[in-house]
């Protein structure tokens, strides 16, 4: 909170267009913009817990030379000055990169991701590193080494994963934005569980080099934060072609935030049956139906249609991206950095030791079960088999984009559980993403946007899907929703906690 004029201004309340424009104005300095987000970390960590580290000094000392950088005309981009948070799975030179394991406790990288790099060049002011679960193995920021996020919604529930330390920070008003990563709905999910806005863009989109990568094939990073707007302009710096990333992919589409329209006159939007079934609770179910009602008074044609394929979405999903992760995680063995077993007795059992005692339980669990379909004698009966249902998947959307502009359902099959109810069941856990996860097998972006709010007060997030480089047509229809409801932020994020 501080004064100016006479008028109390909350800077984090803001979204981070506003808050830069009042920058670009003079109005606030980005030293005042980055002290009023560390001392609301300050306030709030104690009971979210959605940083891993907080870099004070350097963000303090960044934000100074970004307020040179403005006031001497260098930096006029709509983020200069804007203090944001990033998932600790990307590098960031000199700063502490833990992926929330103790594998990589020591880490400090000698380079940082292209996503963060372009972030600072366009002015940016890195507050820290955001929790997440294990190497972003999870679906409810529960698994990780340092502890767990809690929903600034409700501190007894989740916030959901991997992304969930990104999500719960900018639901809290602990920074402007955060980056996440979307590995099978990881920036999704998360989002619609805190009640902010996420864009997963088209694989190859965002650059991955930096990237701790868990499975290559699936992940990308992309924006979270209070509403499109905001994302559409994050996803326009992040964008880039990147020589240094071999699936990185030329585009000069990026220009998102020529999307920011209210006008769906016209454009056809699917709602597939598959996603309204059994096992979509009630209150999410009428929050979706209610959006879609929104779109279609708006001008948008909206039906039903069949997606198929989707009962076997989560199987290949998991036996891909587990096999991925087996190969990834395979260079963190005590030897050239990070944790390493304090006693030992040869090489062997130096590796052994090292990665037991480094990994938590769910990274040893999709280890062990991407090792075994990899094996021989397995190999085809598995993680063929999975490659190939990914290509019918991609099919089927294909087929489904032929006919729709956009592709309309929940983010999450319900709101976001209790501490503790998912980890003791790690298989309803992995049903949990059955939303999500097949946009990463399709390579395809996605957005959650809030939609609504359940009878316990918890948010429900609605996910709009796009063909391949089709972001324009999700932050268009995300958009126009949005113009007919206002941003909320729960109640913890505007005061301070005891």
């Amino acid at each position: 909170m501080m004064q100016k004029g006479g008028t109390d201004v909350n800077l984090m309340d803001m979204t981070a267009l506003a808050l830069a424009k009042k920058i670009r104005a003079g109005e606030v300095s980005a030293p005042e913009a980055a002290r009023a987000a560390l001392e609301q970390i300050k306030r709030l960590e104690g009971t979210v817990h959605a940083y891993v580290t907080v870099d004070e000094e350097g963000a303090l000392k960044q934000a100074e030379e970004v307020q040179k950088k403005i006031e001497a005309g260098e930096l006029t981009g709509p983020l200069a000055g804007v203090p944001a948070a990033i998932k600790d799975n990307m590098c960031t030179k000199g700063l502490l990169t833990t992926c929330s394991s103790r594998i990589l406790e020591n880490f400090v990288p000698t380079y940082t991701a292209q996503a963060v790099e372009n972030l600072e060049a366009a002015g940016v002011v890195v507050l820290g590193k955001t929790n997440m679960d294990e190497f972003a193995m999870g679906s409810t920021t529960e698994t990780s080494a340092y502890g767990v996020t809690r929903n600034p919604w409700n501190p007894e529930h989740v916030p959901g994963g991997s992304s969930g330390g990104s999500c719960a920070a900018v639901a809290a008003n602990e920074c402007s934005f955060a980056l996440g990563s979307d590995t099978g709905g990881s920036i999704r999910q998360p989002s619609s569980f805190c009640g902010v806005t996420g864009i997963k863009p088209t694989y190859g989109t965002v650059s991955r080099y930096g990237l701790i990568a868990y499975g290559s094939s699936l992940d990308q990073i992309g924006p979270v934060a209070k509403d499109v707007s905001d994302c559409a302009a994050i996803l326009e710096v992040i964008a880039s072609w990147d020589r240094k990333d071999s699936t990185s992919i030329k585009r000069d589409d990026c220009d998102f935030t020529s999307a920011l329209t209210d006008d769906v006159k016209g454009m056809k939007i699917g709602i597939p049956r598959d996603y309204l079934g059994s096992g979509l609770d009630v209150e999410v179910k009428q929050a979706i139906l209610a959006a879609a009602e929104v779109l279609r008074e708006k001008g948008a044609e909206v039906e039903e249609f069949d997606l198929s394929l989707v009962e076997y979405a989560i199987p290949a999903y998991y036996t891909i991206a587990s096999a991925e992760a087996s190969s990834n995680l395979s260079r963190f063995d005590g030897i050239k950095y990070g944790y390493r077993a304090k006693e030992y007795e040869g090489l062997h059992q130096m590796y052994k030791k090292s990665r037991s005692e480094g990994f938590g339980p769910e990274v040893k669990r999709r280890i062990m079960l991407g090792s075994f379909v990899l094996s021989s004698g397995y190999y085809d009966a598995y993680y063929l088999k999975a490659l190939r249902t990914k290509a019918l998947i991609k099919q089927a959307f294909d087929r489904a984009f032929a006919k729709y502009d956009v592709i309309l359902g929940p983010a999450a099959p319900a709101t976001a559980p209790k501490l503790g109810e998912s980890l003791s069941n790690p298989l309803q856990m992995y049903l949990g993403d059955i939303y999500t996860i097949s946009a990463n097998l399709a390579g395809i972006p996605g957005i959650s946007v809030p939609c609504g709010r359940d009878s316990k007060g918890l948010p429900i997030g609605l996910q709009l899907l796009g063909d391949c480089f089709q972001e324009k047509k999700i932050i268009r229809a995300a958009y126009s929703f949005e113009c007919s409801r206002t941003y909320e932020a729960p109640a913890l994020a505007g005061k301070a906690v005891e």
